[in-house]
């Protein structure tokens, strides 16, 4: 019996070794999918780039660099450097006309296809250090042991990072914004940040070599000098004082070889102020420029600057040299960077490479939190700033002035997580009954409705086409006796108070319902948010799909039909872009109706989510109304209608598919929804047995019965 078993048990070992082997073979096949699939991303950004720079017309092709080095470029002439401080003059210190005078006149097609060529290897190379300096775990506990399962697992961890790491680095740096501008301007600013990140990470292993890096670094940009002071505060001070060394020596250098240009740089200009732009300017992410932007000038600007760079400069420092300690080095070196970025007479854009280094960074207790970050930046630097805000007067300063704002959150604000901390790598979990991070949910929010708006301006389809799926729709609609628009318009259109009342209907509550409906599922139904958030997102999503593949003319762009258009009056029809109305959003953009299938998401959720009647009634009536409202003021056929609530259902349809495939039901608070007992989640008695304390109504939360996971779906199920 004894052998039996143990045969038996060795089979089953046996059996249990093969199921784990092919479900690491699965996992490592889909890995390395995963990173084919990246670096073929990776590859097509980086000819996407080449090619968008080296196709532009001579005039825009490498601006910066022609006007520099070009057969009449500032440094090909014998005159000075910064006889004209606009656009198009000199802006580097004259350590870098130094070095660059020897190119001055090469052929333009040549250099220009070596410069890009060359600035292509420059990013890579950042990448790739970038990624090196990354730390490998937490500072202390079990999981960095060389022994068992845990030192497996970071082995198998330390080889496959940089395989994807890397790739991904890369692809950042490609779309963002200071790359893009360095490859369209033929500007050097990856060099010093190459140097300098390179020197300060090498300051234990060679100080003398890295002290040179990161004074060469200085002498080209000066406001990196700020390196020699992080590298004293971490005890590297060899390569601190070969830092100040050689950033002075480089100096001088270049002031005895070129002494009227090192006197206008240094004393005329300030280190660069008023070269390449006007220092006011919104290009200018300093507080310099922000300062004068506020109105500041002359000496009260300069003081009130000095003083401020002064903060900023010794908080940034302080804060680099204690994650530098904490092993964080990658991120002791943005930290340094932002500083340098915030106290800069002058940072134009190709010159922030160092904020988008800062999504290194970990910030958050949970583990939703420590998204917010490095996607608000990874949006700053990527987009503009007409995408991160919208268009409202008060909010316009913060997406003009993203850039330096989150360069100074980096230097002086945010608490990133040390990695002595549990919370490194193990943050507190945020499951699907958790509110999600406020701040997250309105970045992601506000960039999806803008490429929803972008996606929808650029659907295909012009007016033949859009003209032609209209008299589809009404081919299909009256055989069926379905078309009630042109009857259902003309009443309203000869009703001024029908008009006028679903004029601002229509304009109005297609925004403001969903709004204030998520707003208040967010505030106190956090799990009923996720799942209504998602459903609308991925309807949203179908909708696009459908005004891509199907352009409809709605009926008041019908001509000859005899429709009335009660909001915008009359259109001209001779004009294909009828007016300005083109220029606000895609006119053929009927099927679906997503008036219609926005109403119908908030009906379905409103009567989910109460249990009383009169709202229920209401929600029920809405989608109905609207539906009625959308074909009065002729925009919509009854049609597009159904199309909206098609794909709504099949936004709901995901939403379900998606929360049974992470172990839970599409959240309803309903009468019915109580605990085993018959106590409502988030009541006293819940609290009592373990539940979350002060959790709201209908919100799953803590521990006990209304956990998450089994006891947390038994609580969100539907009676």
């Amino acid at each position: 019996m004894a052998a039996r078993r143990t045969g038996r048990s060795g089979a089953g070992v046996t059996a249990d070794t093969g199921e784990r082997t092919a479900g690491r073979g699965t996992r490592e096949g889909a890995l390395f999918a995963l990173l084919a699939g990246v670096w073929l991303l990776v590859a097509a950004l980086a000819a996407r780039q080449a090619l968008a720079v080296l196709r532009l017309p001579p005039e825009r092709r490498l601006t910066d660099l022609f006007a520099w080095l070009g057969e009449r470029g500032t440094l090909s002439e014998p005159g000075p450097l910064y006889a004209d401080g606009g656009q198009g003059a000199f802006t580097g210190t004259p350590l870098a006309g130094l070095v660059l005078r020897p190119l001055a006149g090469a052929g333009a097609q040549g250099i220009g296809v070596v410069w890009t060529g060359l600035t292509l290897l420059l990013v890579a190379a950042l990448g790739v250090l970038a990624v090196r300096a990354l730390p490998d775990g937490p500072a202390h506990g079990a999981d960095t042991g060389p022994a068992g399962a845990a030192g497996v697992a970071g082995r198998a961890a330390a080889w496959r990072r940089p395989l994807l790491a890397v790739p991904v680095a890369l692809a950042l740096l490609l779309v963002s914004l200071p790359v893009r501008n360095t490859f369209t301007l033929g500007q050097t600013s990856i060099i010093p940040v190459l140097l300098a990140l390179g020197g300060f990470l090498a300051a234990r292993r060679a100080p003398r070599a890295a002290g040179a890096a990161a004074g060469l670094a200085a002498a080209l940009q000066p406001p990196l000098l700020l390196f020699a002071g992080v590298l004293w505060l971490t005890g590297r001070r060899p390569a601190a004082a070969g830092a100040a060394v050689t950033a002075a020596a480089a100096t001088a250098l270049a002031w005895a070889a070129l002494p009227a240009d090192s006197w206008a740089y240094w004393v005329h200009h300030v280190a660069g102020v008023g070269l390449g732009g006007a220092s006011d300017g919104l290009a200018n992410q300093s507080l310099h420029g922000l300062l004068l932007r506020l109105g500041l000038s002359g000496p009260p600007e300069t003081a009130v600057w000095a003083v401020l760079a002064a903060a900023v400069a010794a908080l940034g420092l302080r804060r680099a040299a204690s994650y530098a300690r904490d092993g964080q080095w990658l991120l002791a070196a943005a930290v340094t960077g932002c500083a340098a970025v915030a106290v800069s007479p002058v940072a134009w854009q190709h010159q922030q490479l160092w904020v988008l280094l800062a999504v290194v960074g970990r910030v958050g207790r949970r583990r939703g939190d420590r998204w917010v970050w490095p996607v608000a930046v990874v949006l700053v630097m990527t987009l503009d700033a007409a995408v991160l805000v919208p268009d409202i007067g008060w909010l316009a300063p913060l997406g003009e002035n993203a850039p330096l704002l989150a360069a100074l959150l980096a230097a002086c604000a945010l608490p990133f997580v040390s990695r002595s901390s549990p919370l490194w790598s193990r943050p507190e979990p945020s499951g699907p009954f958790s509110r999600p991070n406020l701040m997250l949910e309105l970045l992601l929010i506000r960039v999806g409705y803008f490429a929803y708006s972008w996606v929808r301006a650029l659907a295909a389809g012009g007016r033949e086409s859009a003209e032609a799926h209209g008299r589809q729709m009404l081919a299909l609609e009256r055989p069926l006796g379905l078309d009630v628009e042109h009857g259902l318009n003309q009443i309203v259109a000869g009703t001024a108070w029908l008009t006028d009342t679903m004029n601002f209907y229509y304009g109005a509550f297609h925004f403001l319902v969903p709004i204030v409906l998520l707003a208040w599922l967010y505030l106190s139904r956090p799990a009923a948010y996720r799942w209504a958030r998602t459903s609308l997102c991925l309807a949203t999503l179908l909708g696009l799909v459908g005004f891509w593949l199907y352009p409809l003319a709605p009926p008041r762009l019908m001509p000859g039909l005899g429709y009335v258009d009660t909001a915008h009056g009359p259109q001209n029809f001779d004009d294909p872009d009828f007016g300005v109305l083109t220029g606000v959003s895609n006119q053929y953009a009927a099927m679906p109706s997503l008036h219609v299938g926005w109403s119908l998401w908030a009906a379905v959720v409103v009567v989910r989510l109460t249990p009383r009647l009169v709202p229920r009634m209401l929600a029920a009536a809405y989608p109905l109304l609207t539906t009625v409202v959308v074909m009065g003021t002729a925009n919509h056929y009854l049609l597009d209608a159904v199309g909206g609530a098609v794909v709504v259902a099949a936004g709901f349809a995901a939403a379900r598919l998606w929360w049974r495939r992470h172990g839970a039901d599409a959240p309803a608070v309903l009468p019915a929804q109580r605990t085993p007992d018959g106590a409502r989640p988030g009541s006293p008695r819940v609290a009592a047995r373990g539940g979350a304390p002060g959790a709201p109504p209908g919100t799953p939360g803590g521990r006990g019965v209304v956990d998450a996971g089994t006891a947390g779906e038994a609580a969100c199920a539907p009676r």
